[in-house]
C-alpha cells in the first residue's frame, strides 16, 4: 500500500451573482443540479478530496456571494486562499465585460494564488461567445456536468 501525501487547500469561487458558482460546486461536490436559483448570502463552504499525481488534496471550497465587482467582496473571504475559480456566465456579456480588470484585482489581492477562469452555462448557448480574457478559460455546464470535473482537476494540478 502506497502512502500518499495529503494537502488541504482553500479555493474560492468568485464572480457576478447568478453565474452558477453554487451550481458548479453542487455538481462537483455532490453530483447534483437544481434549476432553482438560491442566492448565496455571505459564503458557503464545501469540501471534496481529489487526487493529482499521487497526492491527495482536500479542496476546501468557499462559494462566495456574487458581486458585480470583486472589489466589493469582503476581503476576509480571500485570506488563506491558494486557488481561485472565477466564474462568468456565457449568456450574460456583462459578467465578462471587465474580466481582465477583475482578474488583475484578484492577482493583486492574492498574488500567490492559482487562478482558473470558467465560462459557465454552455448548455444555454448554441455557440460559445468569444470572450476577451487574460488567459485560457474552461467552458462548462453545471446543469449537464460538462467539464466541471476538469475545472477542479486543473486547479488542483496547479496547486501542487
Amino acid at each position: 500500500m502506497s502512502s500518499q501525501a495529503m494537502l488541504s487547500k482553500k479555493v474560492i469561487l468568485i464572480g457576478n451573482f447568478g453565474v452558477g458558482k453554487t451550481s458548479l460546486t453542487e455538481r462537483f461536490v455532490h453530483k447534483r443540479f437544481s434549476d432553482e436559483y438560491l442566492t448565496t448570502l455571505g459564503v458557503r463552504i464545501d469540501k471534496k478530496e481529489v487526487v493529482v499525481a499521487h497526492t491527495k488534496i482536500n479542496l476546501v471550497i468557499w462559494d462566495i456571494a456574487g458581486e458585480v465587482t470583486q472589489k466589493k467582496v469582503n476581503k476576509s473571504y480571500y485570506l488563506g486562499a491558494s486557488g481561485v475559480i472565477y466564474v462568468f456566465d456565457l449568456t450574460r456579456p456583462v459578467t465578462y465585460a471587465s474580466i481582465t480588470a477583475e482578474i488583475s484585482y484578484v492577482k493583486e489581492t492574492l498574488p500567490q494564488a492559482k487562478v482558473v477562469l470558467v465560462g459557465n452555462k454552455l448548455d444555454l448557448v448554441e455557440e460559445a461567445p468569444t470572450v476577451e480574457a487574460p488567459f485560457h478559460y474552461h467552458l462548462t455546464s453545471a446543469k449537464t456536468g460538462e467539464s466541471v470535473e476538469a475545472v477542479f482537476q486543473d486547479l488542483a494540478t496547479k496547486l501542487i
